[in-house]
């Protein structure tokens, strides 16, 4: 099976919608999709900007989609010790913080650190991982540990509408790794696609490999830059880039 995680375009967080160039790169992006095959199911994320996304791929290719609440980008908002004074989304650390904290690096010890417990950050995670779960079961890979098992092997592909944020939880699920890790380790740009797929080297026993990150290919074959969304200043020095 083949999963599809796809980021929404260039957004306008103030509508919640998408810029005029977002809209752009979901019309690329719908050029790319509507080749897919053997398309078995599409999940949205109730977010305005991700079913703006979603909405020209859906238009020409006609798939049967859904909206979940659980792939709205990750919602909680934490105390980040630099700006105890105001919350922040979860996955906006300076580096200098929380690389100074081993339990970040682990995937399971992550959540410990008192600033994620206070926020709840735990419970959200594991509502996403167990949606994802749900609808991995509904096509036939039930999850066992850290494994799925494939009780209905298939070539199908599964595409999901969503965002940056809630797209690492689910890869940090499937892999086996520290979101916090993925959070800030990773960008993935505007319309970026990531993929996977399942390998079952013994009967039953599937796991899910990451084959492609963040890929923007259908932009670039329009001349249409990648959109600078959820990166920071390369340099320092770099005043029209944000730092913050």
């Amino acid at each position: 099976m083949k999963l599809l995680f796809v980021r929404h375009g260039d957004p306008d967080y103030e509508h919640d919608s998408l810029t005029e160039k977002g809209f752009r790169e979901a019309e690329y992006l719908s050029e790319r999709l509507e080749k897919l095959e053997n398309v078995r199911g599409c999940y949205v994320s109730p977010l305005g900007r991700a079913k703006a996304t979603a909405r020209p791929t859906l238009k020409k290719t006609g798939w049967a989609w859904e909206e979940m609440p659980w792939l709205q980008e990750f919602p909680p908002r934490i105390l980040r010790p630099d700006v105890p004074d105001r919350r922040s989304i979860a996955w906006d650390w300076l580096p200098q913080d929380w690389t100074a904290d081993e339990r970040f690096y682990d995937k399971d010890r992550w959540s410990d650190h008192p600033v994620m417990a206070e926020a709840g950050v735990r419970t959200e995670y594991d509502r996403v991982c167990a949606g994802l779960d749900a609808v991995l079961a509904r096509h036939g890979y039930r999850r066992e540990g850290n494994l799925y098992r494939a009780e209905r092997p298939n070539d199908g592909t599964l595409v999901f509408f969503c965002h940056f944020g809630v797209t690492c939880v689910m890869l940090a699920h499937l892999l086996g790794a520290s979101p916090m890790v993925l959070w800030h380790g990773t960008c993935a740009a505007p319309t970026s696609v990531t993929s996977l797929l399942s390998e079952e080297r013994r009967e039953g026993a599937a796991y899910f490999r990451m084959n492609v990150f963040g890929d923007v290919t259908h932009l670039t074959a329009h001349g249409e830059p990648p959109a600078f969304s959820a990166r920071f200043r390369e340099l320092y020095t770099n005043e029209w880039e944000r730092k913050d």
